[in-house]
């Protein structure tokens, strides 16, 4: 067994989710989780902490995660036309299981780089505004230097 967290062997810690009570019979929501073990002590409170912020459910996505989710779907819905429609994910071949993944996990890649891409953009034409009133950037005093 491994880590949750760095993925190194695991060495005998593990975490229950307290959001779950014990007569919750939902196979959906597990109190425990053979997954839930660590390598270290460090380890074990990484993840204590982060599932105490989220109550154990998945972490939100922020905007930027939203948007390359939702650019996934063309490339995906493309992906499954070629293969057919009408056929179930459980009649698909390893091939195209594999196939099926690469596309959304490059399209996901992607549009992460094209947000960071039109992020650092943005963040350039702010920072270049400083310097719009004709002073070189040289010129400009820099707080704790020499003047």
């Amino acid at each position: 067994m491994t880590c949750a967290v760095c993925h190194r062997k695991a060495g005998g810690l593990g975490w229950f989710n307290p959001f779950v009570s014990r007569s919750d019979k939902n196979p959906s929501r597990h109190r425990y989780s053979h997954r839930w073990v660590f390598c270290s002590r460090k380890c074990q409170e990484v993840f204590s902490k982060i599932m105490n912020k989220t109550q154990g459910r998945e972490f939100p996505r922020n905007e930027m995660e939203q948007r390359a989710v939702n650019g996934c779907l063309q490339p995906l819905g493309d992906y499954v036309a070629l293969i057919g429609m009408q056929r179930p994910l459980a009649d698909y071949s390893r091939d195209e299981i594999v196939g099926l993944i690469s596309v959304t996990v490059n399209a996901y890649q992607q549009r992460m780089v094209q947000e960071h891409e039109e992020l650092a953009k943005r963040d350039r034409a702010f920072f270049e505004g400083f310097f719009d009133d004709g002073v070189p950037a040289q010129d400009v005093p820099v707080f704790g230097g020499p003047q």
